[in-house]
């Protein structure tokens, strides 16, 4: 049988993997369209503003659906 403590604490691990996941993606996203807007010679930033947007959809995607895959386990 599975130690309650231990699984509570994998589930508190999941959550701060899922928080430091979102902050890379975000923040790579923000490079990527830094770099982009370089360059392209893009004056207007808005590379880096669709691209970091983008990720951020991207990110928020990500922990929705590993959340309710952990909330799926924990039901069965």
């Amino acid at each position: 049988m599975i130690d309650p403590k231990k699984k509570q604490l994998n589930k508190y691990i999941r959550f701060t993997t899922m928080a430091l996941q979102m902050g890379l993606t975000i923040y790579l996203g923000s490079v990527l369209g830094e770099w982009l807007d370089v360059k392209f010679e893009n004056e207007d930033q808005l590379y880096f503003k669709i691209v970091t947007l983008v990720a951020v959809f991207i990110a928020m995607f990500s922990v929705i659906r590993q959340v309710l895959n952990i909330t799926n386990n924990d039901k069965k």
